[in-house]
């Protein structure tokens, strides 16, 4: 058995003692005045060892109320000098640490206060992950950008969130950045990496939106090569066309009146192809105004119907009763409408159906004709891209630009069942 040092410190006073009060009673048993003597002695060296105990007691309760102090993290706690030179160096050292401990508390604790401000505050979405990669926290700017509350992520991995952005982030390597462009019109920068929590590593993700930003720069680019292309060709459309018209009226009827002719329709077609260019430079701020987007809606399906049934595709609508009122440009987005509903329309073979679905909140367009190849869905929104061959890549770059003006959120892509949906929808977040 084990015991305490203090304990066997008495065990062994009281031992010692009493041996020798049994010794001197058998030597002096004869001699009174002597054996009187011992006993004052001996009854003099108990008190002697029981104050040299407490003196060693005393550190030893000192560091057992230190220890216990330390254990609840209570760095308040500090002893005042006792007097006794031993037990102050010991109190001295002791406080000290405290100081030190508090102090160094009381530094992390204004660092983690100052950490999590700068995470909450910070325009980028921040995703933390625990042990088992599951998410531990996430900052306010994470739950805008994925349209979710901080407590439908919490302890959940990124492939069970649901979506497909997220799913491609999961096989992100510690260090690894990467640009993603999911649908064709979102840019992300993405980042992990990791820290040390206990010995322990734990990731971090950083997402960085980098769409507005890009879309700025490239509208920056092409509207100044356009302008410039633009300027140069109508001066020049329009003086040939001025040399040729006049040559026309004054030469007779022939191959060559007949080639001057084809020469300006030429030019004229040439003349109204940048224009459509210029149109998407050019396009004006939406004049906001309420609509019913379901009667808008109606009016372009009626519209594009002769040609959805010149294809032998059913053009199809399901629209509530009731009017949808949002404001908007009817005119802007009349033309994208036309857009999207002739795209699907020639995106289908005979017997294909494109339906038209729209609620208070969103409008859809999908049809069941041709998917979108994967490698053309990064770039299915680039400023004047095609897959046509006649194609200019002018109709979708009118489309987002005259959808981000009015703040909408749109997407097109194939989904797995191989219907291709656009999707518009009046509240702006990341899918």
């Amino acid at each position: 058995m084990n015991l305490r040092l203090r304990t066997r410190y008495l065990i062994y006073i009281i031992t010692v003692h009493l041996a020798l009060v049994a010794l001197i009673g058998w030597v002096l048993r004869e001699q009174k005045a002597l054996f009187i003597a011992s006993e004052v002695l001996i009854l003099i060296s108990v008190y002697v060892a029981i104050r040299i105990y407490r003196a060693f007691q005393q550190p030893s309760e000192f560091i057992a109320s230190g220890i216990e102090a330390i254990r609840d993290k209570d760095f308040t706690v500090k002893f005042v000098p006792t007097g006794n030179y031993e037990v102050d160096e010991l109190i001295t050292v002791y406080n000290l640490m405290i100081d030190q401990l508090r102090q160094e508390r009381t530094r992390q604790v204004e660092q983690q206060f100052f950490l999590n401000k700068l995470i909450e505050a910070a325009p980028i979405a921040i995703l933390i992950f625990d042990f088992d990669d599951r998410i531990a926290s996430v900052n306010p700017k994470a739950c805008q950008l994925l349209g979710m509350q901080a407590d439908e992520m919490l302890m959940k991995r990124l492939a069970e969130l649901g979506y497909s952005l997220l799913a491609h982030m999961a096989d992100l390597a510690d260090g690894e950045s990467r640009v993603m462009k999911p649908n064709g019109i979102e840019t992300y920068k993405v980042l992990r990496s990791n820290f040390i929590d206990r010995g322990f590593r734990r990731s971090f993700l950083i997402i960085e939106e980098l769409t507005p930003e890009i879309l700025a720069s490239e509208k920056k680019a092409y509207s100044k090569v356009i302008r410039m292309m633009a300027h140069e060709v109508n001066n020049s459309i329009g003086a040939v066309n001025s040399i040729l018209s006049v040559t026309e009226s004054e030469l007779p009827d022939s191959e060559l009146k007949r080639a001057v002719r084809v020469a300006i329709d030429r030019n004229d077609r040439l003349n109204r192809f940048m224009r459509r260019f210029a149109d998407v430079v050019r396009l004006p701020q939406p004049n906001l105004s309420p609509s019913d987007m379901a009667e808008l809606t109606r009016n372009v399906v009626r519209l594009m119907q002769p040609q959805a049934e010149a294809g032998n595709v059913a053009l199809t609508i399901t629209a509530p009763d009731t009017p949808v009122m949002h404001p908007v440009d009817l005119g802007q987005l009349e033309q994208v409408l036309v857009n999207i509903v002739k795209n699907a329309i020639e995106a289908c073979e005979p017997g294909n159906r494109v339906e038209v679905l729209i609620t208070p909140s969103h409008l859809i367009i999908r049809d069941n004709g041709a998917p979108i190849p994967e490698e053309v869905v990064a770039n299915l929104f680039n400023p004047f891209y095609s897959t046509r061959p006649n194609g200019q890549g002018i109709g979708l770059t009118l489309t987002r630009e005259i959808l981000l003006n009015h703040g909408f959120s749109f997407s097109l892509q194939t989904e797995p069942d191989g219907w291709t949906v656009f999707a518009i929808s009046w509240a702006r977040t990341m899918g």
